[in-house]
């Protein structure tokens, strides 16, 4: 599987996607934190403090995540590789890992120079280092977790569809649902007696939790849970084209 792994993230770097993936996610957070003005832009807060880069994130995230899980299946299908690929000596169930993890380390390369954020308001403190550090590496793990779970829905919304453009819509569809879709479906008269079970269900919730420093191990068990869901299920996508 490490071969596939390898094949896909070198499939990213030697092409624009993956570079553009991180610049954007990079530029889109540093305009809301440091050049628009308003309520969001640290500086005119007068805090020193990474909630901007918390907020924003997740609906960056949203958009750049099915931008680059979209082709995967897809192009494959697009292109009649995918069956030449089903060929090889290992299973479905890897084919879908490797991919997985190539996107999730993508995501994790997209994260790691964003820790310049949490140098520049740490010296921003007064005094330097007056940072809630617990909450940011909370917050850093919960948007962690959120896009590996975007990424999972990705590969599914890919493995429905040989056009990458559904694909993109689909999954962007799917994560907005399961990231504030469950809470605007809790605020509804009619589920008044289930609000806090439906709320459960949804992201947010999971991810507003870790933003507070704490990692609780349901929260954990939750990402991990949703995240295989979409990849069992796309195993099953694949499947079917043998039935």
């Amino acid at each position: 599987m490490l071969p596939l792994v390898l094949k896909e993230i070198n499939i990213f770097l030697s092409s624009i996607t993956g570079y553009v993936v991180i610049i954007v996610f990079l530029v889109a957070n540093s305009l809301f934190m440091w050049v628009f003005p308003g309520e969001l832009n640290i500086l005119d807060s007068g805090y020193a403090t990474l909630d901007t880069l918390f907020l924003i994130a997740p609906w960056v995230f949203l958009f750049l995540v099915p931008a680059v899980t979209m082709k995967m299946f897809a192009e494959e299908k697009r292109s009649g590789t995918l069956e030449l690929l089903l060929t090889w000596p290992v299973s479905d169930l890897q084919i879908i890992m490797a991919k997985f993890l190539s996107g999730v380390i993508l995501v994790l390369f997209s994260l790691l120079p964003a820790l310049v954020y949490y140098y520049s308001v740490y010296q921003l403190g007064s005094p330097p280092g007056n940072l809630d550090t617990g909450g940011v590496w909370g917050s850093f793990a919960g948007l962690f977790f959120l896009a590996s779970a975007y990424v999972a829905i990705g590969i599914f919304a890919s493995s429905i569809t040989d056009n990458q453009i559904v694909a993109f819509i689909t999954a962007v569809i799917i994560s907005f649902f399961f990231y504030i879709g469950f809470d605007s479906i809790a605020s509804l008269p009619l589920f008044s007696n289930t609000e806090e079970f439906i709320v459960y269900l949804g992201i947010n919730e999971h991810y507003r939790s870790m933003s507070r420093g704490v990692i609780d191990t349901r929260d954990v068990i939750y990402f991990v849970s949703l995240m295989a869901v979409f990849i069992l299920i796309t195993r099953v996508v694949l499947q079917s084209r043998r039935w």
